[in-house]
């Protein structure tokens, strides 16, 4: 089966799930502890429903929007993703590309394949940068400057990884630590094309560094081992360097909003790392109403977490998010295809969410609004 011959995100998956060994679909696919997080993630889109207007179906709806100042094409970005070369050779760079063909936004994540310069030269259009902030606040500066001189036009303080969350899958395929285990060596050459190009092209840049060779058991873990937790201070000293929109990511309690806007944040974005932080969290959906009344209007609001399907998006501007990021959906899109898979998935949820928007009597994103869902939930935004 070709990439372009799938019809859902869940087949680009088991696509993905082919391609890799087991033990790198864990990495993509898998949550902390006991995953029931990222179940949530999922699950909680069936409790919200639909009711659609009637008279007010259009049959070519616009998905044009703006988010933060930027332009896209439809209102669904592209979330950081960490360490995308174990699964695509290109990595960051074929994410940007088909961000920029996409037209819309791809925010660059701190831990990279590439340095942060080229991952912008293949956007070669708006793109925005996850930043992990350094141990001393002395590397900040020179940093952000090298962030802003690439033509990052956006910056988002990650908040929820003052340490790295209990990923139970990567800890019993061998990949929480330096070292590597016999299942890992066995799956990978159970899937000879993968291991010829993980081997010969596996290397992270630290953002504030060059680059250098990982080895075969180092993940994400190791790399983000020396981050520390971010204070407010913190925050402000990033305010104060950023000339552009500050947003702050990992944020799933309402009550801390208005503080963080009273520090210069232009976007919350609600997200519980795609369930890999800390399990037994909410599903993100189910905060983002009280997130929203909360703030306001005075950000803009993201979302992320379990995103599959057209309708989910829809749910989510309808409850007053700007949009929506996605992860391991163009992740399994990578991982199948390259670039062309990131397409496919891109191309698939443009399709759906103006199919749906259609359905409800949407003719514009503006339109979208929470009239036209109901929900039997209340969610816990504090």
């Amino acid at each position: 089966m070709r990439v372009q011959d799938a019809v859902t995100v869940d087949d680009v998956e088991r696509m993905a799930r082919k391609r890799i060994p087991r033990v790198i679909y864990d990495v993509l696919a898998g949550g902390a502890g006991d995953e029931v997080s990222l179940r949530a993630n999922r699950s909680a889109f069936e409790h919200i429903t639909f009711r659609p207007r009637a008279l007010g179906h259009t049959a070519l709806p616009a998905l044009t929007t703006t988010v933060l100042g930027d332009k896209v094409s439809m209102p669904v970005l592209l979330a950081p993703t960490g360490a995308g070369r174990v699964v695509s050779r290109d990595a960051e760079l074929a994410v940007a590309r088909a961000a920029r063909r996409a037209g819309t936004i791809y925010m660059q994540s701190s831990v990279t394949s590439f340095p942060l310069e080229d991952v912008a030269r293949a956007g070669a259009g708006p793109l925005w940068f996850q930043l992990y902030l350094p141990r001393e606040r002395r590397e900040f500066e020179p940093l952000i400057a090298r962030i802003a001189a690439a033509g990052y036009t956006g910056l988002a303080i990650t908040v929820d990884t003052p340490v790295f969350g209990n990923r139970d899958r990567d800890a019993r395929n061998g990949l929480a630590g330096s070292g590597i285990r016999p299942r890992f060596l066995l799956q990978g050459a159970l899937h000879p094309r993968w291991a010829v190009e993980f081997v010969r092209t596996n290397v992270l840049p630290h953002p504030t560094s060059g680059t250098r060779r990982m080895s075969p058991g180092e993940t994400a873990a190791t790399i983000l081992a020396s981050a520390c937790p971010v204070s407010r201070e913190d925050v402000q000293v990033v305010r104060d360097l950023w000339d552009g929109p500050l947003l702050i990511k990992g944020v799933m309690r309402a009550d801390q909003c208005p503080g963080l806007i009273d520090l210069g944040v232009d976007g919350i974005v609600v997200s519980n790392h795609g369930g890999r932080q800390l399990d037994g969290v909410p599903a993100t959906i189910d905060v983002l109403a009280s997130v929203v009344d909360t703030v306001d209007g005075r950000a803009e609001v993201f979302i992320d977490g379990g995103f599959r399907r057209g309708t989910d998006v829809v749910k989510a501007l309808a409850l007053g998010a700007r949009a929506v990021f996605v992860g391991r959906p163009y992740l399994y899109g990578l991982a199948a295809a390259g670039q062309s898979g990131v397409e496919v998935v891109l191309e698939m949820l443009r399709a759906e969410v103006g199919r749906t928007m259609a359905l409800v009597g949407a003719a514009r994103v503006c339109d979208i609004d929470r009239s036209l869902v109901t929900s039997s939930t209340t969610g816990t935004g504090g």
